[in-house]
């Protein structure tokens, strides 16, 4: 019976064998959110004068490395402390739908964080030390986040927590090793990208609210229900965008950042997609929407930030 559930559960969600396992095991919907603030904080720098693409890449690839070893982690616990089953929706499904064996995806996420460790050696040594310090306690929210006797996502704290190191801190990273200084205008822009990364978590909680208030879970969108949460989803994009509009207006962003509007159809789209749906797998494109509004939003101001380097207005 559980080899024909596992069936229909991967062809409801479209899932593959073979490499697929692996590629949906990183969660690649999340990485946008780690390679978003990087591309902000590099152009920056860049405007700003300075930037070695050596540092880019490193800093690129290590953020991306910490994401992934953070889904894996929350594969791996989420599976260990049975919040996971063949029919859960919106994971990797590596252990419970394809058979990887637990500790094996544990140890890749270990592998991912080593190898991270390795790209900020090369990092501090082009910059500063101090950024060690700060990408080990990255590293260790990444682990705690689902990890450790007190899992971060469990909480009220889990949107908040992603978003602040997800933005002013990458962000800041980002821009700090290539100027070797950093300022408030840069982690002001940080915040309305923190908001929008912090909403995929917050989408993420909303479809999985039920189950996971069931397994003594105390989310954001478990406190304040499925319909407040779906408006605070609502409230907390309308505040990222009224902030871009005062930093266009106040001269911390151009005016080419502008078409970081384009994306707000992706947030309708999102907000919408929650409105009275019951099933995870219904929510799924309400998720997926979410995701998107951060990706379209980041890239976008991220080229809003280079054709003002290209194009000064």
């Amino acid at each position: 019976m559980s080899s024909v559930s596992d069936q229909n559960m991967k062809a409801s969600l479209n899932e593959r064998d073979g490499f697929q396992v692996w590629w949906r095991l990183t969660r690649p919907h999340t990485l946008t959110a780690a390679f978003v603030p990087v591309f902000i904080g590099s152009v920056l720098a860049a405007i700003d004068g300075a930037f070695h693409l050596g540092l880019f890449m490193a800093m690129l690839i290590a953020s991306i490395l910490i994401q992934i070893a953070t889904n894996m982690f929350n594969e791996y616990y989420d599976y260990v402390k049975g919040l996971d089953n063949e029919n859960s929706v919106g994971i990797g499904g590596a252990i419970v739908r394809d058979g990887i064996n637990p500790r094996t995806v544990f140890l890749l996420a270990i592998g991912c964080l080593v190898t991270a460790a390795l790209l900020g050696v090369y990092i501090c040594a082009s910059s500063s030390w101090w950024i060690a310090l700060i990408g080990l306690v990255s590293m260790l929210f990444g682990y705690l986040y689902t990890g450790g006797p007190y899992p971060i996502a469990y909480t009220p704290l889990g949107e908040i927590t992603a978003g602040f190191f997800m933005g002013p801190i990458i962000i800041g990273i980002s821009y700090f090793i290539q100027t070797l200084s950093i300022n408030w205008t840069v982690l002001l822009i940080s915040i309305p990208v923190a908001i929008f990364i912090g909403a995929i978590l917050l989408a993420n909680n909303i479809r999985d609210r039920v189950g996971d208030a069931e397994n003594g879970r105390r989310t954001l969108a478990i406190m304040f229900g499925h319909k407040g949460a779906t408006r605070f989803l609502a409230i907390i994009f309308t505040l990222a965008y009224l902030l871009t509009i005062i930093f266009i207006i106040s001269g911390s962003l151009p005016i080419w950042s502008l078409i970081s509007f384009l994306s707000i159809k992706k947030a309708v789209q999102a907000v919408k997609g929650f409105a009275g749906k019951k099933q995870p797998l219904e929510m799924m494109p309400a998720m997926k929407a979410t995701a998107q509004t951060n990706t379209m939003y980041g890239l976008l101001l991220g080229i809003s930030l280079l054709l003002q380097l290209i194009v000064p207005l």
